[in-house]
């Protein structure tokens, strides 16, 4: 069974740093490439950044340059540094991966900015 569960939102001014962590459980999700994705109400959910098994990571031109992937292979955990946020990166963040042609989501950490 594929659990993942997000962690690290809160409320941070423009400006400022984050943290968010997706930890996998379940031996399937090992090594599989990690996506994050947001969603703000009324919206579609939007693809954030992607980090694969081998640590090489891509990137929504969004965010590029402000947001960073790495991952912790050793405790299944991925992480996303969120750098500069700015008010319109306030959403529901949450990390996908896919196995077997199916996909898993966690439950989302709310990361809100305030200007």
């Amino acid at each position: 069974q594929v659990q993942l569960v997000e962690s690290g939102g809160g409320l941070v001014q423009a400006g400022g740093s984050l943290r968010l962590s997706c930890a996998a459980s379940g031996s399937a999700s090992r090594l599989k490439p990690v996506n994050w994705f947001r969603q703000t109400p009324g919206k579609q959910r939007e693809w954030v950044a992607k980090i694969n098994s081998g640590g090489s990571t891509d990137y929504a031109d969004s965010v590029k340059g402000r947001f960073t992937m790495s991952r912790d292979n050793a405790k299944n955990t991925v992480y996303l540094y969120i750098n500069s946020l700015k008010p319109e990166d306030t959403a529901v963040y949450y990390c996908n991966i896919n196995v077997f042609l199916k996909d898993y989501w966690g439950q989302g950490t709310q990361v809100t900015v305030s200007s």
